[in-house]
């Protein structure tokens, strides 16, 4: 008898033991609102995707899957009908229902609620409740974004329906959602503290805690992850590649990847000295972009050949990576009336704070002296650099970058009604051939039909160089060897956290 319960004790100690452990993550500001259709800083999204759930969101390949739903059909190009899972509970341990769809939905779309979110559901006619687990949303049109507006996390109408405003609502710091973890303590400029929802509707996670340490300076999140203070963390390509010993590489797995970004070099198209493609080209033509990988990132990155994400549906493979031809820059130039007595000058301007884009600046003021081109710099702290330069399109040329998404949409980067002041069409790039292409697309809901279109504005864009398109830096992140489970793919390591284990 004594065995058998020394067996049952162990059992239930390793049990309790596998159940109750810590993932020890960071953060480097605090979340402004924990509210997902009103949070407006990536620190706040991080930590309410643990928290909400939305009606559909990306499997690890990319692809939209069901989340809150239980499945979806279009009736027609216009009418989407979704069905809801039923026995989700809210953290409350009431019962999801299309009542908290339609709320958060008038909640985006409410005149008091800002958020910048909304413009996504311009195209939203109407969303009706048809039962308790089934919505309707018809459409003013045919919309290509029509699945992807339901990944916005659903907020519960029983506990905010009576606030008088959700901006200042305290449920923005004590959030009831329905995702796999529940928050248990949040202060400002301190820890976060999330544990496993017992009711969550995938099964409960399988590590009991997420403890995010405050941590604003980057240095002592590297000092800390070398100590294993951390589970996962980010590296720069200075420290993989100088920082790190075989030590750490014992106690870590490297995960690289990709990052959803690029970084360019915009010209002001409204300026004379941009007008002339051949200009463009040959600057084109003059700058080693692999060189600026190899030299920024010690080859932890790709060269990028255009707007759209590598390795989703708009990405055009067929474009490939412009190679340095000094000889064909120079001769360009000359066609455009520029030699070494007459050579082509212009300024390029950039933010303080960023030493990537600075050092990228003068790798291309360095690469184009070769043809002649003579290149001057400016940096500005962030704030001026964006009300004196980038907001009223006061300047010759621009380093910047963008975010890519899974779903892009072109309009606002590239279509000629987006350039106007304080607009993302920041160069004035104006093609009739894309406007059309864009507003065809944007009646398309069928992803096939909407690759071509996108695969083709992909190549019209990159043969127009608006842009010069450099690079995409490799994300880097390193996670605890004793975490089990962990499946790397297209879009990162956290798609299957529930099913970790770390002993």
């Amino acid at each position: 008898m004594k065995k058998f319960i020394i067996i049952i004790s162990i059992n239930i100690f390793l049990t309790l033991n596998l159940y109750s452990s810590t993932l020890n993550l960071s953060i480097s500001s605090s979340p402004s609102r924990l509210n997902p259709i009103i949070a407006a800083d990536s620190t706040s999204s991080e930590i309410t995707q643990w928290l909400f759930n939305g009606l559909l969101k990306y499997d690890k390949d990319g692809n939209i899957v069901t989340d809150l739903a239980k499945s979806y059909y279009f009736l027609n190009d216009k009418k989407l009908i979704i069905e809801l899972k039923k026995g989700i509970k809210w953290h409350d341990g009431v019962e999801l229902t299309a009542d908290d769809v339609i709320f958060t939905y008038e909640k985006i779309m409410d005149k008091n609620i800002f958020t910048p979110r909304k413009t996504n559901y311009k195209e939203v006619e109407s969303v009706k409740k048809l039962d308790n687990y089934t919505i309707e949303v018809n459409y003013k049109r045919a919309y290509f974004k029509a699945l992807i507006i339901w990944m916005i996390e659903i907020i519960p109408k029983h506990i905010l329906e009576k606030q008088k405003d959700l901006m200042t609502s305290e449920f923005n710091r004590k959030p009831i959602g329905t995702g796999p973890y529940k928050l248990a303590e949040f202060k400002t400029g301190s820890d976060i503290e999330l544990i496993a929802n017992e009711n969550y509707f995938e099964g409960k996670p399988k590590i009991e805690k997420i403890h995010y340490k405050f941590l604003p300076d980057t240095n002592t999140s590297f000092l800390m992850l070398k100590q294993k203070l951390l589970d996962i963390g980010s590296l720069t390509p200075l420290q993989i590649d100088r920082q790190i010993d075989d030590e750490f590489k014992d106690k870590f797995k490297i995960i690289e990847r990709p990052s959803f970004s690029y970084d360019y070099l915009g010209f002001n198209l409204k300026n004379k000295k941009f007008q002339n493609p051949k200009i463009r080209e040959a600057l084109s033509f003059a700058i080693d972009r692999q060189e600026m990988v190899d030299i920024l990132f010690f080859g932890h990155g790709k060269v990028c050949t255009g707007p759209f994400l590598p390795g989703s549906f708009a990405f055009n493979e067929e474009i490939k990576p412009i190679k340095q031809n000094l000889k064909k820059a120079k001769e360009l130039l000359k066609e455009a009336g520029y030699d070494e007595k007459h050579p082509f000058s212009f300024e390029i301007a950039t933010n303080a704070g960023n030493e990537t884009r600075v050092n990228v600046a003068q790798i291309i003021q360095y690469q184009l002296s070769k043809i002649g081109v003579k290149v001057t710099i400016k940096i500005m702290e962030w704030q001026a650099f964006l009300n004196t330069i980038i907001t009223p399109k006061n300047f010759e040329a621009v380093v910047m970058g963008w975010s890519l998404a899974l779903m892009p949409d072109a309009y606002p980067l590239w279509h000629s009604k987006s350039d106007f002041l304080g607009g993302f069409n920041l160069v004035g790039y104006h093609n009739k051939k894309v406007d059309e292409l864009i507003e065809k697309g944007s009646e398309i809901v069928d992803i096939n039909k909407l690759s071509k279109i996108y695969k083709e504005l992909f190549s019209l864009i990159t043969h127009d160089n608006p842009y010069l398109f450099l690079y995409i830096p490799n994300s880097i992140s390193v996670v605890n060897k004793d975490i089990k489970n962990i499946e790397p793919s297209f879009i990162g390591i956290m798609h299957n956290q529930i099913e970790w284990i770390k002993p």
